[in-house]
């Protein structure tokens, strides 16, 4: 019975301080998400994409040519400056090649750090969500618009199949340009893109299909990651990618019964705890 009774004060004692721990990293978040400008000071990503920040960072410009800004209202259109040239930079381009606007979800806040919502990543300025469904070129968004339209999935959660008339080869074609990009470090996606796009690889495709890598949902947007910037040397890098493309055997794991979301998940664990440095880029 005593040990039993030792049992339970252990259980309670340590979901008292998992609750502890969640309440400091609400508040954490609260603290990041009200700082509304970034800070005066030379750009740097800090620490990791789930537990960092941004100094230094640059607004998107809400518009620009081959792209627009989806969802004002969250002020998370910063980024390190890598972040916003590559955007504009594939904004551009798809507006040369397929003459469309690319629709711009998340970015990162002021000077990053953890989000009340949606994110655990997004904390470093280098990944930026982009919806596969682009506007035609020269369709502008009310501000209402930006706020409420909602993005078009691309595979039925369901069956884990593509949905006809969502997906198509402008797609699998925005993917390739994005994954060629020097700077991007990986692209996550739903795990049906991902094997449509082992389907249809060719010889050449191997070096940019690898940085395109299954991850849950993710269905009506993939999610940009960049590499550490050379003016960060307080960026930490993300593990190395595995050998080969991706379209091995590894990726059959997505769509076994282990790998389905149950549909109360788990609560995850408590976020890292953000470095040092980041104390003061909260003050600058």
């Amino acid at each position: 019975m005593q040990s039993r009774l030792g049992f339970i004060k252990i259980g309670c004692l340590a979901f008292g301080l998992l609750a502890a721990n969640y309440s400091r990293a609400d508040e954490t978040a609260k603290a990041w998400s009200a700082i509304s400008s970034p800070s005066a000071h030379s750009p740097e990503s800090i620490g990791g994409y789930t537990h960092g920040c941004l100094r230094g960072a640059q607004a998107l410009p809400l518009s620009g040519p081959g792209y627009q800004v989806m969802r004002l209202s969250r002020r998370r259109y910063y980024g390190h400056p890598d972040l916003i040239d590559f955007i504009q930079n594939f904004g551009r381009s798809m507006a040369g090649a397929q003459q469309v606007d690319l629709l711009i979800g998340d970015l990162s806040q002021a000077r990053g750090g953890p989000t009340l919502s949606g994110h655990r990543s997004h904390q470093t300025g280098l990944d930026a969500d982009i919806w596969f469904m682009p506007l035609k070129s020269g369709a502008r968004l009310s501000q209402e618009e930006r706020e409420k339209l909602s993005a078009a999935p691309m595979v039925n959660l369901r069956n884990d199949q593509l949905i006809p008339g969502n997906w198509s080869a402008r797609q699998a074609k925005m993917l390739e340009a994005a994954a060629r990009d020097a700077k991007v470090d990986r692209i996550f996606v739903n795990a049906a893109i991902k094997r449509e796009l082992c389907r249809h690889k060719t010889s050449g495709s191997s070096a940019w299909l690898a940085k395109i890598r299954p991850w849950w949902l993710h269905e009506d947007h993939f999610h940009v990651r960049l590499v550490c910037p050379a003016d960060s040397p307080h960026c930490e890098k993300q593990d190395s990618l595995p050998a080969g493309d991706g379209c091995d055997a590894s990726l059959d794991w997505w769509f076994s019964k282990e790998a389905k979301q149950p549909s109360k998940p788990a609560k995850p664990a408590p976020p890292q705890p953000l470095p040092a440095a980041c104390e003061q880029v909260m003050l600058e």
